[in-house]
């Protein structure tokens, strides 16, 4: 079997993260990269021992011929413009979330592919997380009974820096409640196997970013927020997002509920933001409405997996499904369709933010 050549559009914090855990498949390896900043593209080439090859173009290197599959990592205003261009080339892609900062050009991409056959994936590592796999399978296997309720919680640290501060505007990243929080929206279809009806949310920026200013202009990315999401099979919805809570031990908590159990997977931060760069283990809850009496189970995840990213090793095991599909034509899990519903309910909790009203959603 011959290696894949995997090529880079986006060499930041998570096409570096990208690159650490292709070197982990079989059989795989990164061909070439393209960023136009020089130091973040350096970096990443640095991650190959100097093997990929370097663009500051991503045309260029779709026109160089040395890539079987494409990863966008890119900034997320800049999906709009890279991701045509990559749909053109009829390789493989995995692109990261959100797909867009908007439903529109969401809709667009979603044209755009309409008879390829080459795989198209957005990146939803969250789905992919061992603890979250456990919620799901407790779903298939009936152990709550009728679900009823959802819950996430994220209590984090702020945003971090990146390249030109593009992060740091909601017309750049969507929001925060599309550009960090479509995992959740995405992760609640998922579970609930159901489509929403209505999004209400409350949030704003109350600590993080206050005193930052770029070009005279303040951030205007909110730090923290309460979204409910009333789904069609009746199933009800909530996050809570706070992103000035960094000394929690879970970063994530998420619960479903159903008539007769609830089961609950709490998750711990990266690494690398902890004392001592200390590793946590994930842990999930299975609580009973009779007999009485919870049980609670740590999760293990494999180290070298949990060293080649912040995201509890699930990017991994998301490149590993996303190989299948293009190796062995195992179905898209994560489609474009996915990307766009998970953008829609995003983009309808900043709309009711600002509206301070629900939004009903078709």
């Amino acid at each position: 079997m011959s290696k894949l050549r995997y090529a880079i559009l986006g060499s930041g914090m998570m096409g570096h993260e990208h690159i650490r855990n292709i070197h982990l498949l079989e059989e795989t390896e990164v061909s070439a990269v393209s960023d136009p900043d020089e130091g973040m593209r350096e970096k990443a080439v640095s991650l190959t021992d100097g093997r990929a090859k370097a663009f500051t173009d991503h045309r260029d290197l779709l026109a160089s011929g040395i890539a079987d599959v494409l990863v966008i990592a890119s900034p997320n205003h800049t999906h709009v413009d890279l991701l045509p261009d990559a749909l053109s080339s009829g390789l493989p892609i995995l692109v990261e979330k959100p797909l867009c900062t908007t439903v529109p050009d969401c809709e667009a991409m979603v044209e755009l592919a309409k008879g390829r056959s080459a795989p198209v994936w957005v990146a939803m590592e969250y789905r992919y997380m061992p603890p979250v796999n456990l919620l799901v399978q407790s779903l298939k296997e009936g152990k709550i009974g009728a679900m009823k309720m959802l819950s996430i919680t994220e209590h984090r640290f702020p945003f971090l820096e990146k390249v030109g501060d593009w992060n740091r505007f909601s017309k750049n990243s969507g929001g925060t409640l599309v550009e960090k929080c479509c995992h959740f929206f995405d992760l609640m279809r998922l579970l609930t196997q159901s489509e929403p009806v209505q999004v209400y949310a409350s949030g704003g920026i109350v600590v993080n970013h206050l005193d930052e200013r770029y070009d005279g202009k303040t951030p205007d990315i909110l730090d923290h927020a309460i979204v409910t999401v009333d789904f069609e099979n009746g199933v009800r919805g909530l996050l809570e997002l706070c992103m000035f809570s960094e000394g929690s031990y879970f970063q994530e908590e998420i619960a479903i509920i159903g008539d007769q159990a609830k089961f609950e997977a709490r998750v711990p931060g990266p690494s690398r933001f902890w004392p001592g760069n200390q590793e946590r283990e994930a842990e999930v809850t299975f609580s009973p409405r009779e007999p009485k009496g919870p049980v609670t189970q740590t999760v293990e995840v494999d180290a070298t997996h949990l060293a080649a990213g912040d995201h509890h090793g699930s990017t991994f095991y998301q490149h590993q499904k996303f190989l299948d599909a293009i190796r062995l034509g195992t179905p898209v899990e994560v489609t474009l369709e996915d990307g766009l519903e998970a953008v829609r309910i995003g983009a309808a909790a900043e709309e009711s933010v600002q509206t301070r009203m629900p939004v009903k959603l078709n």
